[in-house]
């Protein structure tokens, strides 16, 4: 979801406006507009455009327009300028009257002084209406800009989560690997265990004894915990191939990836088979972080 572009344009008399679109990760599309003022017809019309053709992120775009190109023509008042003239010339006498020194004042700092610079009249204002839709003109090649960027991240992108996705399907054939050697093992400490049982001086029924050592036997069995990995690594790489928005799949896929490695450590039991367990939690964990950049 990172993204980033720029747009320079002009028109209607109007030069060198410079849209400016970024994005960060975000769960939703959070959208943040800084526009001029007196350019709601724009905003409306922006917001209904992004929302069509993105899903996800914090996006912001802002627009910077050279200053009265808004609908905010300035002029200078001359008489206004005659009086701060004057007005500067009286202190500036003053000054050396009383010996003090002056430093020589710029012509932006005059128009700077209130009543130097007002408004014009709407007659002397830009047409906004023009404006407004030489910059609406402006959207779809600024969004095809921003868009361009993020489909070059989220092809290096997709090559990264597809490794990780690799690498799961990796350690869950690791992992029946070791479940099955774990088996045999595992066979004979109950069969240790129950013998213990039936010659210890106390008063055993065998039969429960063997119940509740089969049960210690399921608990214990991992098959469908790594069932359940193929599964969803069939189904990850299926959204990689998938076309549109697919962030929020991914997002909950990652959780159900993330359960069954945590139960696989639980039932382990078994050095070997606790360190993939281990193995699979921190690449599933490194998957979220790069699942959050995707729409």
């Amino acid at each position: 979801m990172t993204g980033f572009a720029t747009l320079q344009g002009g028109a209607g008399g109007v030069p060198g406006w410079l849209w400016e679109m970024r994005s960060v990760n975000g769960k939703g599309l959070d959208l943040r507009l800084r526009l001029p003022e007196g350019l709601d017809r724009l905003e409306t019309a922006l917001r209904a455009r992004i929302a069509a053709r993105i899903a996800r992120g914090s996006v912001s775009v802002s627009l910077r327009l050279p200053r009265g190109a808004g609908g905010e023509a300035l002029r200078v008042n001359a008489a206004g300028l005659a009086a701060a003239v004057a007005a500067l010339a009286q202190a500036d006498a003053a000054a050396q009257g009383s010996g003090l020194q002056t430093a020589p004042v710029s012509p932006a700092e005059i128009l700077g002084l209130r009543g130097v610079l007002e408004q014009g009249t709407e007659a002397e204002a830009p047409d906004t209406a023009a404006l407004q839709a030489a910059l609406l003109a402006d959207i779809e090649p600024l969004i095809d800009a921003f868009d361009a960027m993020r489909a070059s991240e989220g092809a290096a992108l997709a090559s990264l989560i597809g490794s990780q996705i690799d690498r799961v399907a990796t350690l869950a054939a690791e992992a029946r690997i070791a479940a099955g050697a774990r088996r045999d093992q595992a066979a004979s400490n109950l069969r240790a265990a129950l013998a213990r049982v039936m010659t210890a001086e106390i008063c055993a029924d065998p039969a429960r004894v063997a119940q509740e050592l089969a049960l210690l036997a399921v608990k214990s069995d991992v098959t469908e915990e790594l069932d359940r990995l193929d599964a969803h690594v069939l189904a990850a790489r299926a959204l990689l191939e998938a076309a549109g928005p697919v962030g929020r799949k991914f997002d909950f896929l990652i959780q159900e990836f993330m359960r069954e490695a945590n139960t696989l450590c639980a039932k382990a039991g078994n050095p070997a088979l606790t360190g993939i367990g281990l193995d699979l939690k921190h690449v599933i964990d490194q998957m979220r972080e790069q699942v959050q950049n995707v729409e």
